[in-house]
């Protein structure tokens, strides 16, 4: 056991043990083994201590186990509610933890990417993926409203699990208020929407989604 209990931001935003619960995304149970093989960059040692470190905090929790030539392996699943920083946690973080675990964020988003690129993707429309970056304006109740729908539509495709022909997927949010200089005030010249934003057209700046 550790001696130290981590608090719930300090356990998931360190980079390694950060990667390891984005294995687990998307309801899977994986072996120490099936960890090695997705994360091979990641010594052994280090992964070990770090699968350790989340099973004794309640993050993965045992799914069953089996003998492999005489030793027992055993698989994990992600306790999702465990592996979240919630709002209490997340508002008693300082700026600089934030930009810390932000950019802890990021650099795991880059590296899925790699992975990505390096194992022949690039067509996006071909993959069905893309990235962009899109704004809205909501009061604080439409945004409310807005994430209980999305999450609920989530939530009802991630319920469908591993199959023939389904591909795991990885969706990455962000939403932040946006710093504006002249709320509530009408559009100025040359903020009047344009051809990207006529129904049917992509967005812009982004890459397109694949249809």
């Amino acid at each position: 056991m550790t001696d130290v209990a981590l608090d719930t931001a300090e356990l998931l935003l360190h980079p390694i043990r950060l990667r390891i619960v984005q294995a687990f995304l998307g309801g899977r149970t994986l072996t120490t083994a099936d960890l090695r093989a997705t994360l091979p960059d990641v010594p052994p040692a280090t992964l070990y201590r770090q699968v350790a470190t989340l099973a004794e905090h309640g993050v993965l929790v045992p799914a069953g186990e089996r003998r492999v030539r005489g030793a027992v392996e055993r698989r994990y699943r992600l306790d999702e509610a465990a592996a979240s920083v919630d709002a209490d946690a997340a508002r008693a973080m300082s700026p600089e933890q934030h930009r810390r675990a932000f950019l802890t964020f990021v650099a795991g988003l880059l590296a899925d990417f790699d992975r990505y690129l390096d194992g022949g993707g690039g067509d996006l429309a071909r993959d069905l993926g893309g990235y962009r970056q899109n704004a809205l304006h909501t009061t604080d109740a439409e945004t409310a409203e807005f994430l209980s729908r999305w999450r609920a539509l989530f939530a009802e495709y991630a319920a469908l699990g591993p199959g023939p022909g389904r591909t795991r997927r990885l969706l990455t949010t962000v939403l932040l208020p946006a710093a504006d200089p002249h709320p509530g005030a009408d559009p100025r010249p040359g903020d009047e929407p344009g051809p990207a934003d006529e129904p049917g057209r992509e967005p812009h700046p982004g890459v397109p989604a694949g249809r």
